[in-house]
Formats: structure tokens, sequence, C-alpha cells
């Protein structure tokens, strides 16, 4: 598949947060509620459980969240930012609001720059089980108070952590309340607890780079190494990746793909719509290596979607994902899937690059919502066989089958009865990335 045209678009089920809210409301229905309305909620939560569900697309939105669009336009920007800023700088800053990288920064051949942060709920189980809200879901400071910032250049980031908390906070509140549906459509509470008892979600400003960041990242390279060479010191290294966390590391290939096909392994994944930046100036810089304001404003998707692509198992097509700016996409993870008996289903998907449009990069922020490291998983209702989630095969699907195949490791291979879910992310990520892994030299 090389171009873009023999995709087709889906757009997505779009939950309202308004009737998410109410469909997941502890208070018992008023009496004066008509029945019209009782009907409506009933249809849209039978809705959210077949959009999930085994015949669904694995992925829906939320619209209409508080603050969401304040705070994507505060927030998405800086991943470029802190993308092609220097390395000493860069890390200043990601110090000073104890954010990490799990991606390696030094690669000037990567596709993606990844900066991640631990959000962790501050009240713990009780307080957020009775009432999921924003003050119950306020999460611990992950760095110490604010300090005067020491120079101009810091101050385009004055904002980084407030906005990557409060953005992440609100997004683990729709994964909560969503988890709250789905329970209540499958009976008990396994999916809300887990996450519950978790307490942590993995939040992940990313920059998906254009042919360009690439060019300017070496040669800016060049020039440092150029000084070095003039002080006999050694040019720059390669950094080996720490790779934690739900999900399936961001490809690093040079192929047509940004982030290689993969699922999830956590419960839900929670994604802001795309921020799109097409540079004004091709190599023009500022002074202090950043690029003009102009850079960071948003540019429209030249192809009107996210080019988040999915594969619909139950339709047997690749399609593009296709949203409003400002909603966020839940995606269901491998977790899910297994929790729920297979009421849920995994979501298998890729990020295509954009066809010419080589200079376009993409930014995103997402949180992973997983289970306790410790939560154990039990299989015996849970028939992996007759519902293999990553099991494509490889001659129903054609060419896309067969390199589905090659790359995506079936789950009855990553699973076993009574099984952690830290056993089973260490089993997911070396069957993907270790060294006979089937990703491990993509």
């Amino acid at each position: 598949m090389e171009e873009e045209e023999e995709v087709g678009i889906l757009e997505p089920y779009e939950l309202q947060f308004s009737d998410l809210m109410i469909l997941t409301s502890d208070k018992p229905p008023s009496p004066s509620l008509l029945s019209e309305e009782i009907q409506r909620l009933e249809s849209i939560s039978r809705s959210v459980m077949e959009t999930l569900g085994p015949t669904g697309p694995g992925l829906l939105t939320i619209t209409g969240v508080p603050n969401a669009s304040r705070l994507r336009r505060m927030l998405l920007p800086l991943a470029r930012r802190l993308a092609i800023l220097n390395a000493s700088d860069r890390t200043r800053v990601l110090k000073e609001y104890g954010i990490g990288s799990d991606v390696p920064l030094k690669n000037l051949d990567r596709s993606v720059s990844s900066f991640a942060m631990q959000l962790k709920y501050r009240k713990g189980v009780e307080s957020t089980s009775s009432k999921a809200s924003h003050d119950s879901l306020n999460i611990e400071p992950h760095c110490s108070p604010m300090e005067e910032f020491r120079d101009s250049q810091d101050g385009e980031f004055k904002n980084l952590g407030n906005s990557f908390e409060e953005l992440g906070v609100l997004m683990m509140e729709v994964g909560l309340h969503l988890a709250r549906i789905c329970d209540r459509a499958i009976g008990g509470q396994e999916l809300e607890q887990s996450l519950l008892e978790s307490c942590t979600a993995k939040g992940r400003l990313i920059h998906y780079h254009s042919t360009l960041d690439n060019l300017i990242l070496k040669e800016a390279a060049e020039r440092q190494q150029s000084t070095r060479r003039k002080s006999n010191q050694q040019s720059i290294g390669i950094e080996r990746p720490n790779r934690t966390g739900n999900e399936v590391r961001i490809s690093e290939n040079s192929s047509n793909l940004w982030q290689q096909w993969h699922y999830d392994y956590g419960i839900f994944t929670v994604l802001t719509s795309p921020w799109f930046i097409f540079p004004c100036h091709k190599q023009t810089t500022r002074a202090n290596g950043c690029f003009c304001t102009s850079c960071e404003i948003e540019y429209p998707s030249p192809s009107g979607h996210t080019y988040l692509e999915i594969f619909h198992r139950s339709k047997n097509i690749i399609q593009m994902v296709k949203t409003l700016p400002e909603s966020f996409i839940v995606q269901v993870g491998e977790s899910a899937d297994i929790l729920s008996r297979g009421k849920l289903r995994a979501n298998l998907h890729s990020v295509r690059r954009p066809v010419n449009a080589e200079d376009l990069s993409r930014e995103t922020f997402v949180v992973f919502l997983q289970p306790a490291w410790g939560k154990t998983f039990s299989l015996p209702d849970y028939h992996i066989k007759s519902s293999e989630i990553t099991c494509v095969d490889e001659h129903e699907h054609g060419e896309l089958g067969q390199q589905l195949h090659k790359i995506v490791p079936p789950l009855s291979s990553r699973i076993k009865d009574g099984m952690t879910f830290a056993e089973f992310s260490r089993e997911t990520t070396k069957q993907y990335y270790g060294g006979s892994g089937l990703q491990s030299n993509r």
C-alpha cells in the first residue's frame, strides 16, 4: 500500500462528554426524566459497546470535553520545540518538569521524539471510586515547585509541566468514565477497578518528525561535532532507550510509516487529535536555534484525516481515522479485551507518513491507561483461539495479512493463565522488540 487513496476513511462514533457524564453518574435517574431521554441514553450505551466490541473498529471519539481545546493548543506545539531544541537545553527543561524520554533522543535518524511522565492519582481508590471528578483526579506533582526561569528560552516552556499534567488528568477521567459504561454493559466493575487499583497512567507528548526536522538535527549535530573536534572531544553517541509503559515502542524506520503496526496492551489509550505543523521557512531559525512562531501554527491535514490508520477486522479493510480537531480518540487495548472476556476488542493500528508532504510534522499527546502491574489475568472465560486478537490470517488478508503476520506476535504466544500484567507487558515487549523480536530490526 503506497498511496493514501487505497485506504478508506473512518469517521468514528462520537460520544459527547456531557452524555458520558450522565451515563456514569451515581445519582438515580430523575422521576421527571422522559422516556425518550432514557431510550436515547440506552441507545448511546449500546452504540459504545458495538463500536468497541468485536464487530466495531475498536475506537471512538469523545467531544466537548471542557478545557480540552485550550490545553491542546498550549501543549502540542511544545512537542516540536522540544524535539529540535539543542540537547543540553532540552535536558535542562525536561529535568525542570520531571519529564523523561523513552526513545533515543541522540539518534539523529529517529522518526519520533517522545517525552513521557508518570501521572499519579493523589487520593487513591476510595475517593476516585466515589466521585470521578477534577477534585479527586488531581495528580501528585511530579517535580519541585516552579522557580523563576533563567532566560527567555525557558519561558517558552513555562506552561509545559502544568499543561502536561492538566491535560493528562482530563484524559484519565475520560478513560475512567468510559470504563464504567463498559462495566455496566458487561456486568461487574472489572475495568474501572483495574484502572483505579493502578493509581497511575503514562502521559506521552510525541513529535513525529518531518524530513526537514531530521535535516536540521543533523546540521546542528555537525556544527556541534565540528566544535568538539576543535577541542579534541568525541562526537555525539547514541543513547540506549529506556522503554516502559503499556504501549508498543514507536518504530524508528524509514518506511512509509511513522509508527509500525501494533496493538497497545493496556486497557485504554486516550489520544488528542493530532496537531500538524508545516514550516514557513525551509531552514530559517532564530539565533537561539528555535523556529519562528509562525511555524507552530496549526496546519490543516493535507488529506483531511489524522494519519492514524486501523485495520478494521470485521470489514477486512484499512481505514484512516478522521476526527474533529478538538476531540479525544480512545482506543481499546489488549488488557481490556482480556478483562472483558472478548466483549471489547483491541485495536490494531499504525501511523502513516503523509504522501507528498515530507516537511509536515505531527504532534499528539497520549495517555496510556493500564491495570496495576500485579493484576492477574484469568483466562478460563476468555477463548484466545476463537477470538485471537493479534493473529491476522496471512492468506485471508492478502499482502497486508502477510506483512502483519510477520511483525505482530499473536496474543496466544504472549499471554498465559495466571500471568500478571507486568509479566504480560514484558513478554509482549520481548516478542516485538527483543533480540529475536518480530520488529527488532525494523
